[in-house]
C-alpha cells in the first residue's frame, strides 16, 4: 500500500530540501510526524520438541497451560538449551508483535512501553526480544527491572500435543510513573491488551495501563484494545463490556473472543453487538475470513460496487466503501460492515496461526496512522471533510489486513520478516489485490 506516510525510496536529490512545487506556491513542506504507542507484557515465545516423560519431570500436564515460578522456568530453559531441544525463540506479546509489524509496514516509528531486564546477556530472553524487534520500534522508554522478562514455553511431544508453561518473570512490574506523557503528544493511537488488566494483586501494570489510557484520552487519541484469549474475556465478560464502553475506541478480536464478549457465535452479529460498546471492530474468523464493523454518518456513507452478501444481517456490506468515524462525531450514526474471505482461499499449508490477528491489526493501525498524518499535513484535503478514523474505506482496510495476515500464516515466526511488495505503477487496485 502507498500511504502518504514515510517510505523507503532511492533518492538522487537532497531529501531534506523543501519540495520545489510547494516552494513555488508558497506552502510549507509537511512537518508533522506521528507514531503508534503500545503497552505490553514483554515476553519471549520458546518452541521446543520434547520426549515423552519430559513433562512429568517439571510437573506439567500434557495439553495444559500452567504458570511456573522463576526457579522452575530457569531449570526448564537450561535443560532445553543444553539438550538442544529448542526449535526457535521469538519475541512475543500481542502488542509487541503488532508494533513490530506496524513499523515494518509503515517503515515508521512506534513506541513500546513495558519492562526490560537491566542486565542482558547473549542468548537470554531479553537478548532474544531485542534482536527480534524492528529497529523502528522505539524501546528507549522501557522500564529496567532486576530479573528476567516473561517466557512462554510451548512444549511439543512426539504425538504433536502442545503444552504451555508460562513464567511471567518481571513483565507485570511496569509502574505508572514509567509512562511518560510526552510520547502521546503526536501519537495516532494507543494499543493495549486485555492481559494487562489480569495480574496478581499488587502488580502495578493495571494502574500503568489506566494512566496511559487517561493520557491518550486527554489528547483525543483513539485507544485500541486487543482481547487476548477467550478465557481471559469469559472470566469477566461484564467487566470487559464496561471497560470497553468507558475507555476503548477500537476492539480487535477473533471469533472465540467475540463470542465470549457478546454471547454470539456468529462473528457478524458479535461485531454488531460490539458496536454498541465501541466505535470500530476488527474480527478475524479463521478460515471464514475477516470482518470490519464501524460507524459512519448517514450523510457520507458510500455504497459498495461489489455484490451484496447474505448473512445474519442481510446485505450487510452495502456501505462497505464508507470510512469509519467515532460515533460521537456523527450527526446521524449508521452501522457499516465489511468482509473479506481469506487471501487466495488461505495458505496451502499454515505454518502457524500465532500472530496472524496481530498482523491484521497492524494493517489497520497503519491506515489509521496514515489518516492522522495526512489530516495534519493537508487539512484542506477532501479526504477530511469529516473526522474519519481511517485513510481508506472499510473495504480497502479489510483487503490490506487480510493480505498482511496471510504473510504471517505462511511462516513460523509470529512477526513479519519483510514488508509487502509495493504496488507496481500502472497496476489498478483490483489487479493488485487479486495477486
Amino acid at each position: 500500500m502507498r500511504f502518504p506516510g514515510r517510505r523507503k525510496h532511492t533518492h538522487y536529490f537532497p531529501v531534506n530540501a523543501r519540495d520545489p512545487l510547494l516552494n513555488r506556491v508558497g506552502l510549507e513542506a509537511p512537518t508533522f510526524r506521528t507514531h503508534v504507542v503500545g503497552i505490553d507484557q514483554t515476553l519471549v515465545d520458546i518452541d521446543a520438541r520434547v520426549p515423552e516423560g519430559f513433562l512429568a519431570k517439571y510437573g506439567l500436564t500434557k495439553g495444559s497451560s500452567v504458570v511456573i515460578p522463576n526457579a522452575g522456568a530457569g531449570a526448564l530453559y537450561d535443560e532445553l538449551l543444553g539438550e538442544k531441544l529448542i526449535q526457535y525463540e521469538f519475541a512475543g506479546g500481542t502488542v509487541g508483535n503488532t508494533l513490530h509489524n506496524y513499523s515494518i509496514l509503515a517503515d515508521d516509528a512506534s513506541i513500546l512501553l513495558g519492562v526490560m531486564s537491566e542486565e542482558i546477556r547473549l542468548g537470554t530472553s531479553g537478548y532474544r526480544y531485542l534482536s527480534n524487534t524492528s529497529s523502528r520500534v522505539n524501546l528507549d522508554h522501557l522500564q529496567p527491572v532486576d530479573g528476567p522478562i516473561g517466557r512462554c514455553f510451548a512444549l511439543v511431544t512426539p504425538d504433536g500435543e502442545r503444552t504451555f508453561a508460562i513464567n511471567e518473570g518481571k513483565m507485570n512490574l511496569l509502574r505508572p510513573e514509567s509512562i511518560p506523557a510526552r510520547v502521546f503528544d503526536q501519537a495516532s493511537c494507543l494499543v493495549i491488551t486485555s492481559y494487562l488488566m489480569r495480574c496478581k494483586p499488587g502488580d502495578p501494570m493495571p494502574d500503568a495501563t489506566l494512566r496511559a489510557i487517561t493520557l491518550a484520552k486527554d489528547r483525543g487519541i483513539p485507544v485500541v484494545l486487543t482481547l487476548g484469549t477467550k478465557a481471559v474475556i469469559a472470566d469477566r465478560a461484564e467487566f470487559w463490556r464496561r471497560f470497553i464502553a468507558d475507555h476503548v475506541n477500537v476492539v480487535a478480536m477473533n471469533e472465540e473472543e467475540a463470542e465470549a464478549l457478546t454471547g454470539s457465535p456468529d462473528p457478524l452479529i458479535a461485531c454488531d453487538r460490539a458496536l454498541d460498546l465501541t466505535d470500530l471492530v476488527l474480527c478475524t474468523a479463521g478460515p471464514t475470513g475477516l470482518y470490519l464493523a464501524g460507524h459512519t454518518d448517514d450523510a457520507v456513507k458510500k455504497q459498495t460496487r461489489y455484490p451484496l452478501l447474505p448473512g445474519a444481517i442481510p446485505e450487510f456490506n452495502r456501505y462497505e466503501f464508507s470510512r469509519p468515524m467515532l460515533r460521537k462525531g456523527t450527526d446521524r450514526p449508521v452501522k457499516v460492515f465489511a468482509y473479506i474471505a481469506p487471501y487466495h482461499g488461505g495458505p496451502d499449508r499454515i505454518a502457524s496461526t500465532n500472530g496472524a490477528g496481530d498482523a491484521a491489526l497492524a494493517a489497520l493501525l497503519h491506515d489509521m496512522s496514515a489518516n492522522r498524518y495526512h489530516r495534519a499535513n493537508v487539512p484542506t484535503s477532501s479526504k477530511h471533510v469529516r473526522e474519519f478514523l481511517t485513510y481508506s474505506s472499510m473495504s480497502q482496510v479489510c483487503r490490506y489486513a487480510n493480505r498482511v495476515s496471510y504473510e504471517v500464516l505462511v511462516q513460523s515466526a509470529p512477526r513479519l520478516t519483510r514488508a509487502l511488495p509495493e504496488r507496481e505503477e500502472g497496476l489498478d487496485e483490483e489487479a493488485y489485490w487479486a495477486r
